[in-house]
This record gives structure tokens, sequence and C-alpha cells, in this order.
């Protein structure tokens, strides 16, 4: 049976899952994680914005992304860019209807190591730019009444996960964000949700492991699917989150993790 209050192109299965018209904005957009959901969101139909600090890297990634995307060089951390090149691609653009914060730094350190100044500068890459670049987006998602935002956790933002204090800290807040910006905005229609990957490939989770086999094995022993994740796991769930096939969820983190958050 068909609900009558659901437009019926969002029954058919190629409607329920395409960003046709969607603008994404990703931050971090030029490798890893961020580089693997501009793959899928481009795939499904929508155009994106990468943001991130190195011309070169971003100019590589369009080039393999085609026509659909385009490289905004800024600093997400400096007032300035975010007030200047960041907000004239914004207004130049498609409305952005998806706003992906997913651009981060880590820190292996423990608690006790970890400086307040270190601290400070990893909360201001993954929570106070995040923060300022939702604020940017929200006011244009709201009036038109459509929009997703998207945070990227992690695992150890649901685990005890030593020697990554700051990062902990930072990826944890993301949980308190997720949920207030999504009580304050569905009136609004826009969507607010997280992801959690687990152990993707990428620069970062290489520069975590690399000359450290026994924390991958450990990883490895503790994942029932006894392996790392790759990015376009990532990027299909963004696209999932951010389609009309998840009209109705908003709120969530989403553990995309090869079963390592319930594993033993």
């Amino acid at each position: 049976m068909t609900d009558s209050s659901v437009p019926s192109s969002i029954t058919e299965h190629s409607a329920a899952f395409s960003l046709e018209g969607e603008t994404a904005l990703i931050t971090g957009g030029g490798t890893g994680l961020g580089f693997g959901m501009a793959q899928c969101f481009v795939a499904a139909g929508a155009r994106v914005l990468l943001v991130g600090r190195r011309a070169s890297v971003l100019n590589e990634a369009c080039k393999l992304l085609g026509a659909q995307s385009q490289a905004v060089v800024a600093d997400i951390t400096d007032p300035q860019d975010r007030d200047g090149a960041l907000a004239d691609a914004i207004a130049t653009s498609t409305p952005v209807s998806i706003l992906v914060n997913n651009a981060g730094i880590h820190l292996k350190k423990t608690a006790a190591e970890t400086s307040p100044d270190e601290l400070q500068q990893v909360l201001d890459t993954h929570v106070f730019a995040a923060h300022a670049l939702t604020r940017l987006v929200l006011p244009g998602m709201c009036e038109r009444g459509h929009g997703s935002v998207l945070f990227m956790s992690s695992m150890s933002a649901l685990l005890g996960i030593p020697n990554i204090f700051a990062y902990s800290t930072a990826k944890s807040a993301y949980l308190g964000m997720v949920r207030a910006l999504a009580a304050e905005t569905a009136k609004d229609g826009v969507r607010v949700n997280a992801i959690a990957p687990g152990w993707i490939e990428s620069p970062m989770l290489r520069l975590a492991l690399d000359n450290d086999p026994a924390r991958s094995q450990k990883i490895l022993g503790r994942t029932p699917m006894e392996r790392f994740g790759i990015p376009t796991e990532i990027g299909w769930t963004a696209v999932f989150l951010s389609s009309p096939a998840a009209r109705f969820i908003t709120g969530v983190v989403l553990p995309v993790d090869g079963g390592a958050s319930i594993g033993f």
C-alpha cells in the first residue's frame, strides 16, 4: 500500500536515492573520506563544492570528479577565509542543500600529554569550524525548507580509545551538536545526522596505524567483518542520509564500522 502523503516519485527506487539538483559542500573533500563521499554524491547526481587548504589537491580531485565539482581553497578555521572565499562560493553557487562537516586533524597523545593549545587546535578544526560552516548554510536551508547537514563522527565517540584524547573529545562533541541541531531545525525541513566511521582506509588511518602492527591487529580482531572499510562505503551512507529515502531520519549517529562497535 502506498502512503498518499508521500510524493509518487519518492516511491520509485531511482528517485528515492537520487541527489539530482542538490549541491553538497564537503570540507576536507580532496582526499580520503571526503573524496570518497564526493565521488558518491556526483554519481548520485549532485554538484559538489570541495573545500580545503591545498589548491593542488582540490584541483586534482576535481579533474577526477568532472564538471559537477568545484574547488574552494579556504582554511575553515580562519574567519577571514570563511567570510571571504567560502561565503563567496556559497553565494555564487547553486544553493547549498547538503553540508558535510568532514575536515579534521589527528593528534596521537594521551590526556596528560595534550597541552591546552593542542586541544584548542583540534577543537577549532572539528567543532568550532563545523559550527561556523553550519551557520553559513543553515539560514538558506531553513528559508528553502530543505537541507541535510552531516557530521563525520568516529568510533572514538562511541568507544574508549586511549592515546587520542583531543580527537575523541572533538568527535564526541558532534553527538550533542547533531541532536540539538536536529531538534532545532526539523520544523524547517532540515535534517541533521552523523556518521561514525569505523577504521576506513585513508591517509589519516595510515598516519595512526603505520609502524603500529599490534594496533592494526587489535582493530581487525574486534571487527566482525575482519577488514578495514573503504571511503565509498562511507560515501554511499552519506548519499542515503542526504537522499529522499532518509526523509524521516534526523538526529541519528550511524556507525559504519564492519560491526566494530558491537564486536567482541
